[in-house]
């Protein structure tokens, strides 16, 4: 059963009782979190910018390794603006 079943379940089973609403609220829920946390969300696919950040830093990080990660991305995003793979995302 899923949580969603579960808390329709619950809800039916206090009006058979007599429950009031703020007991049901109440009781719902967590249950109703648990049913958010089950639904998994579709990531996007990486952006041009993305895949050619990673693939920069990963030959910059190679070539200057003791460089830090903010001076290589610095340099990565400087050439991305002359890149010709920028001008394609473009169009």
């Amino acid at each position: 059963m899923t949580s969603i079943d579960d808390a329709i379940r619950l809800l039916q089973e206090i009006k058979e009782l007599g429950g009031s609403v703020t007991t049901t609220l109440e009781k719902a829920k967590p249950v109703a979190k648990k049913a958010k946390k089950a639904v998994k969300k579709v990531k996007r696919a990486p952006s041009a910018y993305n895949k050619y950040m990673k693939k920069q830093l990963a030959i910059l990080k190679k070539k200057h390794p003791r460089s830090s990660h903010q001076v290589l991305f610095k340099k990565a995003a400087k050439s991305w603006k002359r890149s010709t793979e920028r001008k394609r995302s473009l169009k």
